[in-house]
């Protein structure tokens, strides 16, 4: 019997297509429209803000075409969710003007194809990127403000060619071909698989998700042509739409462009906008994006993160208020920014370096790339990777890839505590012994200071003027006050003379 790979299931998803009954929306008195706009936003709000769970995500899309005009994707721990999401639409006024056109059932899953050892549970050759990796096959996130293309497929069983009589070796092959495609749409495309063996008509659903449309078309065209969907690849009907924030739903169905403004605006209309959680992301068929960090860089070099906070809500704009009573810049506020993710990895400099700078050639295909570098750490064992887009789902996606390297061991943003950090540091090349002996001063004095933990200084492994700082504190409360002293004033006022650039400060909470 041929062998069949070990599989392990996550959230559960329901792909919900809904046309609106246009004449009877015309013919609907203002109440009633009113009435129907306000429950179907208030269910789509709470959907998206996972009010009915203690974990998932959904989305709503505008689709085009006569299949379907509106797409619900939700994402759950439990099928049952699933299942309460459908009746609780069917309660809202809005549901009353549409028509479900079809559905779709799946779960996601990681399968053998991935890693022998995950399944055999050796827990030593699974690395932290590695972890990361399924989980976030498992738990997928949807980006804000894209495109979508949703379609499912099958593996075919036909007399020629029939996927289930490969052996176990070959299917895996050809796995690892389909997925070097995928590879090559690195910071474009961001792909979440899930099985429907057993919950409907095909074998998986493909959702994909793009800020550029012609993306979608042109990496479901290169798959064509490899074996893997030439040969063996069935496919159902397509799907394509544009994500749109709840409170747009009047404005969608009064026939505006949608959406009207982008997501993550401080008005509040994308409740998972400034969080940090899981994103989803693969090749087509063979890698998924793990939990990055992403954060926010003005075009000069600062970030700031929307990270995880302590026991202590961290406030941006009044830490950059007070850095500016300092005369210490700190960032441009939220949404004048670009993207990055920063991950550090114990592996060896050149082999690292060898891998980044591979990934680095796919990402500078695309106009959204900005920077990708490998930083090396002076007092610990480590490198840093740092990538920089100019979009949020590009910076996301890239990281999924990135998480892939060897010996992932920690992002930004995950030490205990308040975590911040000076990036891009450019020095003049006359003044850089200067400048490291001049850190090296603040170390020290750092080593003493109450709730400091860690000061690292990294170099670009291509630019040695160019350095990256990272530094973990208890609370911002400590951070502060090291701000606040005269240690740190005359850093400052060194810096002016010796830097090319002036500093940016991050703060990772």
């Amino acid at each position: 019997m041929v062998e069949a790979p070990q599989t392990d299931e996550g959230w559960f998803a329901l792909h919900d297509f809904r046309s609106v009954d246009w004449d009877a929306w015309r013919a609907a008195p203002e109440r009633k429209r009113e009435q129907a706009i306000e429950e179907g936003t208030q269910f789509l709000s709470h959907r998206e803000s996972v009010t009915d769970a203690d974990a998932g995500d959904s989305a709503v899309f505008s689709i085009l075409g006569h299949k379907s005009d509106l797409l619900f994707v939700h994402f759950r721990p439990e099928l049952d969710d699933l299942s309460a999401i459908e009746r609780r639409f069917e309660d809202t006024a809005f549901a009353a003007f549409t028509e479900q056109e079809t559905s779709y059932v799946s779960v996601t899953e990681v399968s053998g194809y991935v890693s022998d050892d995950y399944f055999e549970g050796n827990e030593e050759a699974v690395d932290e990127g590695l972890r990361r990796y399924i989980e976030g096959k498992l738990k997928p996130d949807i980006p804000d403000d894209e495109y979508v293309s949703f379609y499912p497929m099958s593996k075919r069983r036909g007399e020629e060619y029939n996927w289930y009589d490969l052996s176990f070796e070959e299917r895996a092959e050809l796995m690892s071909d389909h997925g070097d495609v995928g590879r090559e749409y690195a910071g474009r495309i961001k792909q979440v698989i899930a099985s429907s063996v057993g919950f409907d008509d095909h074998e998986w659903g493909v959702t994909l998700f793009g800020a550029d449309p012609t993306d979608l078309k042109d990496i479901v065209y290169e798959m064509r042509f490899d074996p893997a969907s030439s040969r063996y690849g069935e496919f159902g009907e397509f799907y394509v739409g544009r994500r749109f924030p709840p409170t747009d739903l009047d404005a969608y169905l009064a026939g505006a462009k949608v959406p009207t403004s982008d997501h993550g605006a401080d008005d509040g209309s994308h409740p998972h906008a400034d969080e940090s959680h899981h994103h989803a992301g693969e090749d087509a068929g063979q890698h998924a994006e793990s939990e990055p960090h992403h954060a926010h860089e003005d075009g000069h070099g600062s970030i700031e993160s929307g990270g995880e906070t302590t026991d202590e809500d961290v406030d941006e704009d009044a830490i950059r208020g007070e850095l500016e009573d300092l005369d210490i810049y700190a960032g441009k506020p939220h949404g004048e920014d670009v993207y990055a993710t920063v991950l550090y990895s114990e592996a060896d400099l050149e082999e690292l370096f060898e891998e980044v700078e591979s990934l680095r050639s796919n990402f500078d295909h695309y106009g959204t790339h900005v920077k990708t570098a490998v930083y090396e750490a002076r007092g610990r064992d480590r490198s840093a990777v740092v990538s920089i887009w100019e979009t949020a789902s590009a910076a996301e996606t890239a990281a999924g890839f990135l998480s892939e390297l060897p010996e992932i061991v920690e992002r930004a943003g995950e030490e205990s505590g308040f975590g911040t950090m000076g990036m891009f540091y450019t020095v003049e090349p006359d003044h850089r012994e200067e400048f490291i002996e001049k850190f090296d001063e603040v170390a020290d004095l750092l080593a003493e200071m109450d709730g400091h933990g860690d000061t690292d200084l990294m170099v670009n492994h291509e630019d040695e003027n160019d350095t990256f700082i990272a530094s973990q504190w208890r609370s911002q409360a400590d951070a502060m006050e090291f701000f606040r002293s005269d240690a740190f004033r005359e850093t400052v006022q060194f810096g002016r003379e010796v830097l090319a650039d002036r500093p940016r400060h991050v703060f990772l909470a």
